[in-house]
């Protein structure tokens, strides 16, 4: 996206307009990324869409891309394979993006006293390694061509501990600072970094939460808002931070929360 010249005027809802961009968002075919290419298609993106296998063309995330009307591309990457996140960076430095939402992620929940070694490299591999090699390579071109957005969904444990996650925490914190270092580095070339932090939101990761009534009682206890978010919540922030809106917004951690963090 052209960085605007110091003080040039720019009408309303213009500055929130994607139309002749191209967005990528991992993690796409479900939940909160399927949110994230839907709100930016509806702003006028053009979606390419990547889940751990190709979104087919009846899937849920081709068929909402169909119906706005822009264009769709389905890619595949499992983001624990090394060699598939290489492939998938050089796929996506030759179409040239304007802006990566890095969304795809996992957890696994044991306590630390006995939370496996496989299981916290896979959570640090999908949450963290991946989504660097992704941000350096397609954010090279950013920085070439000077333009461009990227987007981390980060997570309320980018600021707190959490229970039985201790490498979705760690992976999480380090999105945090991950964020800062890019934006720090890339601001002056044009480039915003920033990300996104969900509180508790309905989706597939938070369903073990919301069946444990205990659990479950106790986080909408928090929540100012009196309710679990929904992945939808997260559509204003991500077309924010997508477009010019945000061109002077560089290494925040933007929660989405209901106000959790302010109680």
């Amino acid at each position: 996206m052209t960085a605007r010249p110091e003080g040039h005027p720019m009408n309303g809802l213009e500055m929130f307009s994607l139309q002749g961009r191209t967005a990528v968002v991992t993690g796409a075919t479900r939940g909160i990324g399927l949110a994230m290419a839907t709100a930016l298609a509806e702003a006028g993106a053009d979606i390419i869409a990547v889940g751990s296998t190709p979104p087919a063309p009846e899937s849920q995330i081709a068929r909402a891309i169909a119906d706005r009307g822009r264009g769709f591309e389905a890619l595949g990457a499992d983001l624990a394979d090394r060699d598939a996140v290489a492939r998938l960076a050089g796929q996506l430095r030759e179409r040239e993006p304007d802006i990566l939402i890095n969304n795809g992620g996992t957890i696994r929940r044991h306590p630390a006293a006995t939370h496996r070694d496989d299981d916290w490299d896979h959570v640090l591999d999908v949450n963290l390694r991946s989504q660097f090699v992704l941000s350096r390579e397609v954010g090279r071109g950013f920085v070439e061509r000077g333009r461009g957005k990227v987007i981390f969904t980060a997570s309320l444990l980018s600021f707190q501990g959490g229970i039985m996650v201790p490498g979705y925490t760690a992976s999480k914190s380090a999105i945090a600072g991950l964020t800062k270092a890019l934006a720090s580095e890339w601001a002056t070339s044009g480039v915003n970094v920033n990300a996104i932090a969900p509180g508790y939101i309905a989706t597939d990761n938070t369903t073990a939460l919301r069946e444990d009534p205990v659990r479950n009682e106790a986080i909408l206890g928090r929540i100012p808002a009196g309710r679990w978010g929904a992945a939808a919540d997260l559509a204003g922030a991500t077309v924010f931070l997508s477009s010019a809106a945000s061109d002077y917004v560089n290494g925040i951690v933007l929660p989405v929360d209901g106000g959790w963090l302010a109680r």
